[in-house]
């Protein structure tokens, strides 16, 4: 029935949705629509609004910021040992099922360590996978493959790198979003992250996502040579439907196919270049910086506890709780301290500084989207928030919610703001100080509502795929041929996240 429902949304979703880029612009027209029609703002200032510093350009640090999550995710999906393990992985799934429930949950797991090595990951093992079905007969349908390498994003706000709750641990962070007037503390992650709440939301959304994922995967009656049988197969799209199997083609690239052989220029460099560039010791020196910086940062009590001599090559970072206490660094996650450790992890993966950044030329490319579409989200979250309509969604959601229905209202406001502005951090910058007021004057703990509106966020990414782009650079499909799968996903998803927002 599962599978059924999804050919038939599937097929909606390829007659009807457009390009995400184009997405993106037609959004920005019906945000400016909406935002002339809701407030007595003329065109004329809504255009200023949109065309400021603070409007199409406001996100630009926090672009950089995800851009190199991105790169610094795909560099360590992409480093030999783990891609290692990913070719291992490809070869285990006999079924179309098994294939998508692996995928989904590699996809997922790492979603909640990194979301970007989540997305990275997912789309490689979809790729891999694909590439030895294929070459092995089996019939499976591609786009249900990928769009299990995305449902890492279903996740990621409940993870490690979400932004929302990252951005709540440093009085400095919350500064930016909320007026210090309001008295709010900072709010350290085991009252997000590893609340409760969370650990079971999350948990479970981690079983769902392989399991919703091998039910809409198409069974396939035949094999690949059997062209006589049923056409009851004609719905399923193998790989080579989509992208060359077998050839050079870039999203075929296979590790194990790279020729080692030194190339001729490559031979003619000098011993001094060739050791700096093409070994691992500038890498390691670099990583090994870094990692004195780690180490002071994730585990404060035990670098000030090492004596004089060696405290004085390791800073004593972490981060300073309610109680004057110094506690790990893990606990006040930010964006860069969550990039310079992915900084460090990469580099010690590869075997040569060439190698690393070959691994962030690869991930540029993933790129090009966020860094054309990031502005217009930008510019379409300033509108918003300029017309009121960001205030008008929560504050609408919320009328007359009590203090067990407020957390369940603000899940789903923040949904639908996420539809429009597919950014964790620029979501939570537009609807953030809405949250924190509402959940005050409500008697709700502030930590509850920062994960409401984290789950509303992933969830309708499932809808959005702008942050599918890097994916579908990786494994050559539309934005199109994903969606309608993952939409049935959502759906299973926001009935869990409802009852689990009740239930805490």
């Amino acid at each position: 029935m599962l599978e059924s429902i999804g050919r038939r949304l599937s097929a909606f979703f390829r007659a009807t949705a457009p390009d995400p880029f184009v997405l993106a612009i037609l959004l920005t027209f019906v945000t400016f629509a909406l935002a002339i029609g809701f407030s007595e703002r003329s065109p004329a200032e809504i255009t200023e609004v949109w065309a400021a510093d603070d409007g199409i350009w406001r996100y630009l640090g926090f672009g950089m910021q995800m851009c190199l999550i991105l790169v610094t995710g795909h560099a360590i999906a992409a480093s030999r040992p783990v891609s290692g393990v990913l070719s291992v992985l490809a070869h285990l799934p006999r079924t179309g099922p098994q294939a998508a429930a692996l995928v989904a949950l590699v996809a997922v797991c790492l979603g909640v360590f990194q979301w970007a090595v989540g997305l990275i990951a997912g789309a490689l093992l979809a790729r891999d996978i694909g590439r030895v079905l294929v070459r092995r007969g089996i019939r499976v349908h591609y786009p249900v493959l990928v769009a299990a390498g995305y449902v890492g994003m279903m996740v990621w706000h409940g993870g490690f790198s979400g932004t929302a709750p990252i951005k709540v641990t440093t009085a400095a962070d919350l500064a930016d979003v909320i007026d210090p007037a309001v008295g709010l503390a900072p709010i350290p992650l085991d009252q997000t992250l590893l609340s409760p709440l969370n650990l079971v939301t999350t948990g479970g959304l981690l079983l769902l996502c392989p399991i919703v994922m091998a039910l809409l995967m198409p069974r396939s009656r035949r094999s690949a040579d059997d062209f006589m049988a049923s056409a009851t197969d004609d719905h399923i799209e193998p790989m080579d439907h989509f992208v060359a199997v077998g050839k050079s083609a870039e999203t075929d690239f296979d590790p194990d196919d790279v020729d080692t052989t030194p190339s001729r220029t490559e031979e003619r460099k000098a011993p001094i270049p060739r050791l700096l560039e093409d070994t691992p010791i500038v890498n390691w020196a670099l990583a090994l910086l870094i990692g004195l910086w780690a180490f002071g940062q994730y585990l404060p009590g035990v670098a000030g506890d090492l004596g004089a001599a060696f405290s004085s090559w390791v800073p004593i970072g972490g981060s300073v709780n309610e109680n004057g206490e110094r506690v790990s660094g893990l606990i006040s996650l930010t964006p860069n301290t969550l990039n310079l450790t992915m900084f460090m992890l990469g580099l010690s993966l590869h075997a040569s500084p060439m190698s690393y950044m070959r691994a962030i030329e690869d991930a540029a490319r993933g790129c090009a989207g966020v860094i054309i579409q990031f502005p217009l989200y930008a510019g379409i979250a300033a509108m918003m928030a300029a017309s009121g309509l960001t205030a008008m969604i929560a504050e609408k959601m919320s009328e007359g919610a009590s203090e067990t229905t407020l957390p369940v209202l603000t899940f789903f406001s923040a949904a639908i703001v996420n539809v429009f502005v597919p950014s964790g951090g620029g979501q939570w910058g537009v609807q953030g100080p809405i949250v924190i007021e509402s959940a005050l004057a409500a008697g709700v703990e502030p930590s509850k509502m920062v994960m409401a509106l984290a789950y509303g966020d992933q969830v309708t990414n499932m809808l959005q795929p702008f942050w599918a782009l890097p994916l579908l650079a990786i494994t050559g499909v539309r934005a199109r041929d994903i969606v309608g799968y993952t939409a049935i996903l959502m759906l299973i998803a926001i009935v869990w996240i409802v009852f689990c927002l009740l239930v805490f």
